[in-house]
């Protein structure tokens, strides 16, 4: 009688990936630099992947105490977009409940009267930003405490007039600028912490994934914590050891493309076979897609906009 493996643990580290692209594309992995523009190749075609959709693998749960006053806070820097919100009340306790939030856009956001008006949250405003870094030649020009919500500054027309700094390893979110001050700062986002800087110290901006919610929150003590599903970015494609930040069921069509993506980079593969691995790409693609979802029904409820509810 025949004995299987008993595994179930098959994958393709980054050099098989490559190997196996390359072999697809009629070619041979030769170089070092053979390597390096397939592993670029692969980082770029993960971005499309977030464009063409939802993958479900990418969907993580998360949560941010929400504090009283305050309208902006960061989400983490691989944040690509919010799926659902809400807002809940009560959290950790028996009596804990969840409570709709709706999603407004931009020119919403900015057309309401005043953005610090104080109640439970029921709208939120998601800020798509790149999560990048920008130095600026920004300096304090005076000491900061641990507590200070105001902070001096030589230069404000290098930043906006609301966002996120880096002081030292905190960052702060500033929702107002007077003059060459940054009032009504809130210290210690995205899990740093609320520390001293001296004065003369460097201002970097954090183009941080934010939300603004309204009105803001008028419970102390943490009473609202606002819950979400985020979509995240897929992990970059590593070192030749590293596996990559897919199901299994995904190393087809990961395959399929790299070999299409390298095959456009070289001049020595022909039209033809470029289309039929652009061909293969796209049917492996939509397989794998078409069995990452839901399996769940879907019920849709009205919701009665002149009752708010």
């Amino acid at each position: 009688m025949a004995v299987t493996s008993g595994a179930t643990s098959f994958n393709l580290d980054l050099n098989d990936l490559v190997e196996e692209s390359y072999e697809r594309a009629g070619l041979e992995l030769r170089t070092g630099y053979d390597l390096r523009t397939a592993r670029r190749s692969l980082n770029i075609m993960t971005i499309e992947w977030a464009n063409r959709g939802i993958n479900l693998w990418t969907i993580e749960q998360g949560v941010i105490p929400m504090v009283t006053g305050q309208a902006m806070y960061p989400l983490p820097v691989d944040t690509i977009d919010l799926l659902d919100t809400v807002v809940r009340q009560n959290n950790g306790t028996s009596n804990q409940i969840d409570i709709n939030i709706s999603r407004i856009s931009e020119p919403t956001y900015i057309t309401i009267p005043n953005k610090l008006a104080q109640g439970r949250p029921i709208q939120v405003w998601v800020n798509r930003q790149s999560g990048q870094v920008n130095p600026t030649t920004v300096l304090t020009t005076a000491n900061v405490s641990s507590t200070d919500t105001t902070i001096y500054i030589n230069d404000a027309t290098q930043l906006t007039s609301s966002g996120f700094v880096q002081i030292d390893s905190e960052i702060i979110s500033y929702p107002n600028v007077n003059g060459n001050q940054l009032i009504n700062c809130a210290r210690g986002q995205a899990n740093t912490t609320a520390t001293a800087h001296t004065i003369g110290a460097s201002i970097s901006v954090q183009n941080l994934p934010s939300i603004n919610v309204w009105p803001t929150p008028n419970a102390p003590g943490n009473q609202y914590t606002f819950v979400y599903y985020r979509l995240r970015r897929i992990q970059d494609a590593g070192n030749g050891v590293n596996v990559q930040d897919i199901p299994f069921r995904f190393i087809p069509p990961m395959v399929a493309g790299l070999s299409y993506y390298i095959a456009m980079k070289k001049p020595e593969v022909d039209a033809q076979k470029r289309m039929e691995l652009k061909a293969d790409y796209e049917q492996q693609f939509q397989l794998a897609a078409d069995e990452d979802r839901e399996k769940a029904s879907i019920r849709f409820v009205p919701r009665d906009m002149m009752m708010g509810r």
